[in-house]
């Protein structure tokens, strides 16, 4: 056992680094290829190293945009993207709080059966209910607006069950402290569940800004104005154009730069979402 440890170390080690190159070679060709010319890349080989034109390319995508969307900033889809992700995140990870502080922690009728209502709302993503959804939008004038964009999707049965099945572990002595202590429902839900929620908060955080950053869908089905245009569409228009060519070191390049924003987040609150996926705080 002890003559086979180093050997199976170093097939653990090997196989880490095949899936490192496995993973990374594709980031690695869009960034070569957002550097150089559109010439380069029709040719034989494929460049493999950087360009000279990477700053030239990076800077017309931010300030004058690529003309398969109509000469939209990417700066401005890389905003509309990110207020949409913010707005989804916030709103769902404040509905879902309340809502299952309420549920735990309040006694009123049909109680369990609105959780259950919650729950049974997994079953109706928005794809599968976007043709009454769209009804409802387009009715309340909310069509090509940042409201029409957040608001469908603020609504979470699964952070909701989350947050439910982690206040459910929260010990009574707390509750029954806080009403010695005179705390009020407001005060112990922002002194005593929020800070013990920290970290639940932060995992979901990470999970529901990708999900939102990454919506296309309903961004495509309710926009229409260039303006609110949000990088994953910028991508797609990029890509499909018709019978012509995609400029593919524009699209690389905004390929590259949608990554940014999730990979920043990710890497700021790893450590708080590894806690908040392994650890459970009583």
């Amino acid at each position: 056992m002890v003559e086979n440890r180093p050997i199976s170390q170093i097939l653990t080690h090997v196989v880490l680094i095949l899936g490192i190159v496995f993973l990374g070679f594709p980031v690695w060709m869009a960034l070569v290829a957002s550097t150089h010319p559109g010439e380069a890349l029709a040719q034989s080989p494929i460049p493999m190293w950087f360009g000279d034109q990477g700053v030239a390319n990076y800077t017309q995508l931010l300030t004058e945009g690529s003309p398969a969307v109509g000469g939209v900033a990417l700066s401005t889809m890389l905003m509309n993207s990110l207020l949409m992700a913010l707005g989804i995140t916030f709103g769902k990870i404040a509905i879902s709080l309340l809502s299952a502080y309420a549920i735990v922690y309040f006694r009123f009728p049909f109680r369990m059966l609105f959780f259950w209502l919650i729950f049974i709302t997994l079953m109706l993503p928005v794809e599968v209910r976007i043709l009454p959804t769209y009804d409802v939008v387009a009715s309340l004038g909310m069509l090509n607006s940042y409201s029409g964009l957040i608001t469908p999707l603020i609504a979470s049965a699964t952070a909701t069950f989350l947050f439910r099945q982690f206040f459910l572990t929260i010990p009574d002595e707390l509750v029954e402290a806080a009403r010695i202590d005179r705390a009020g429902p407001i005060r112990f839900f922002w002194d005593i569940l929020l800070p013990l929620s920290k970290t639940n908060i932060a995992a979901l955080f990470i999970i529901l800004f990708i999900y939102g950053w990454n919506q296309y869908l309903w961004p495509f089905l309710i926009t229409t104005d260039q303006d609110l245009y949000t990088i994953v569409m910028g991508i797609q228009r990029m890509v499909n154009v018709g019978e012509g060519l995609p400029i593919w070191h524009l699209t690389m390049g905004t390929a590259i730069l949608a990554m940014l924003p999730p990979v920043l987040v990710v890497l700021a609150m790893q450590r708080l979402f590894v806690k908040g996926l392994v650890e459970s705080e009583k």
